[in-house]
C-alpha cells in the first residue's frame, strides 16, 4: 500500500498529535454547543416566558392580543417598582388569564384615589405618561395600606380597565407576580421594549 500525503508530511508521532488537536477541538465544540444551549434553556425559562395580553386595560401601552415577553427572573433578586407594568394570574390556577396591569404602589405604602388622582402615602404621584382622571375610585376611594407583599395596580386606560380598586383583581400578591413586561414582539409594527 501506499503512502499517503499525510505520511509524507508527518512523522507516526505528529500525526497522532494532530489527530489528538483535532479531536480536542471537536470535544471543545460540542461542550461550547451544549453551554449555549442550556443557556438558551435557562433564558427561555426565566427571561422569555410569552404572553397576550388579553384585554383592552393598558391601552395606550399595550393592546389587546399584544404578544409580550416577560423578564420572569428581574423579581426573584429585586421587587417590582412604581410604574413597571407586571403580568400576573388572579387566581392560584395555572390556567388562569395572565392580566397585564401598571405597579402603583407597593409593600408599607398607603394609596388612595381621590378627585380623580392617586395618592401614596398622602401625596399625589407623578406618572411620566398622561393619564385620564379617574372616574371610579372603587375601593381606593378610602386610603388602603399594603401589607409586605402586597401591590397595588392600575391599567393604564384608567377608566375602562378593571384593576385593584375592583374586587375582581384587588391587591396583587407578590406570589402571583408572572414577571415585568419586557418586550411586545407582536405585532411586529409596534416590536420593542414595554414601559
Amino acid at each position: 500500500m501506499g503512502r499517503t500525503d499525510t505520511d509524507k508530511r508527518y512523522p507516526g508521532y505528529l500525526k497522532e498529535y494532530v489527530w489528538q488537536q483535532k479531536a480536542r477541538k471537536v470535544s471543545r465544540l460540542i461542550v461550547e454547543l451544549v453551554a449555549v444551549v442550556a443557556l438558551a434553556l435557562f433564558c427561555a425559562v426565566y427571561f422569555c416566558r410569552m404572553a397576550s395580553v388579553p384585554d383592552s386595560a393598558m391601552e395606550g401601552t399595550l393592546s389587546n392580543g399584544d404578544k409580550v415577553l416577560l423578564n420572569s427572573a428581574s423579581y426573584i433578586l429585586g421587587e417590582p417598582k412604581r410604574g413597571d407594568i407586571i403580568a400576573f394570574r388572579t387566581a392560584d390556577d395555572s390556567n388562569a388569564t395572565v392580566i397585564f396591569r401598571r405597579v402603583i404602589a407597593g409593600p408599607g405604602e398607603t394609596v388612595q384615589i381621590r378627585e380623580g388622582s392617586v395618592y401614596v402615602n398622602g401625596s399625589p404621584i407623578h406618572e411620566t405618561g398622561d393619564y385620564e382622571s379617574i372616574v371610579n375610585p372603587g375601593i381606593a376611594e378610602d386610603p388602603i395600606t399594603l401589607s409586605g407583599n402586597e401591590y397595588f395596580v392600575l391599567g393604564d386606560n384608567r377608566n375602562n380597565a378593571e384593576d385593584s380598586r375592583h374586587p375582581g383583581i384587588g391587591l396583587v400578591n407578590k406570589s402571583a407576580v408572572l414577571g415585568k413586561a419586557w418586550l411586545r414582539i407582536r405585532p411586529f409594527s409596534s416590536f420593542g421594549t414595554v414601559h
